[in-house]
């Protein structure tokens, strides 16, 4: 059976995630069921990601055509921030980076020399923050970024990627498990 975790809802409360499908609730605003289609009909995985060998084709599988101020830039800051300092959040964001060894989009040869970012490979929702849903925890979701490469995503503009430039590394600068 595979293990159930709780997250900790908007409004402080331990919840369970739920999974997104065909059988899943949908909300009564048309918006948000609209949302939810879209989302089901493109979903991202890690899964298909690391089938890809280059930065490159990873990037144009995750890249988006998103703006400030859209939902995939976390409109409810409140909520966002709330969950991303749990320890759920913690728990989940350091296992992703050893799974992808603190490299940007898990490329062994790009490491990340600065701060390590998250990124959700499916935009989250309100919706899925409120219900802690598989896309905000599952790993199969998730991938280690710089931040360039992380606006770049969000923004759909490869003229923001660190191309090329590799920043030296320290011991144990992106090893959470070593310190």
């Amino acid at each position: 059976m595979k293990e159930q975790r709780a997250c900790i809802g908007a409004n402080g409360d331990t919840r369970t995630p739920m999974a997104h499908g065909p059988n899943s609730e949908k909300s009564e605003d048309a918006n948000s069921i609209q949302k939810a289609e879209e989302k089901m009909s493109i979903i991202r995985t890690y899964s298909q990601l690391i089938s890809l060998s280059t930065f490159e084709e990873r990037f144009k599988y995750l890249k988006l055509k998103g703006a400030v101020g859209e939902d995939t830039f976390g409109f409810n800051r409140y909520f966002n921030q709330r969950f991303y300092a749990s320890k759920e959040w913690k728990s989940i964001r350091e296992s992703v980076i050893i799974r992808d060894n603190g490299c940007d989009l898990g490329i062994s040869d790009r490491p990340i020399g600065g701060r390590i970012y998250i990124h959700h490979m499916n935009p989250i929702t309100m919706k899925d923050i409120e219900e802690c849903t598989e896309y905000l925890i599952s790993p199969q979701y998730l991938i280690t970024v710089s931040l360039d490469t992380h606006n770049a995503i969000h923004y759909g503009d490869e003229s923001i990627l660190n191309k090329g430039i590799l920043v030296e590394r320290k011991p144990n600068d992106v090893a959470p498990w070593k310190r």
